[in-house]
């Protein structure tokens, strides 16, 4: 199995819908096994410049991590498809293993 986790900002949009929303919605009607998307409390990115979107007074959109997992082919079709539809963010992949008792 392939897990994916995506890192995007909360403020990222595709069209008139936010990126994450899309993305999950993309993974939903693509029957992905699983899914989450995290709210970030605190991050950075390439730009160095660190968002801290809980501190008062603080302005910054919270980072966004979507994690999904399926079988290994599936997931990069997935994120094929996913490209075609957006290229910004950062996306990194891992080798899981199901843990059955």
């Amino acid at each position: 199995m392939l897990q994916a986790q995506l890192f995007i900002d909360r403020d990222d949009m595709h069209g008139s819908q936010p990126l994450y929303e899309f993305i999950m919605h993309l993974l939903l009607h693509s029957n992905i096994k699983g899914a989450t998307a995290y709210r970030g409390v605190m991050g950075f990115g390439a730009n160095q410049q660190m968002k801290r979107p809980d501190q008062i007074f603080s302005f910054d959109e919270p980072p966004i991590m979507i994690t999904f997992i399926d079988d290994e082919q599936k997931v990069q079709d997935v994120l094929r498809a996913l490209r075609q539809e957006f290229t910004g963010g950062f996306i990194v992949t891992h080798q899981v293993h199901l843990f059955e008792p």
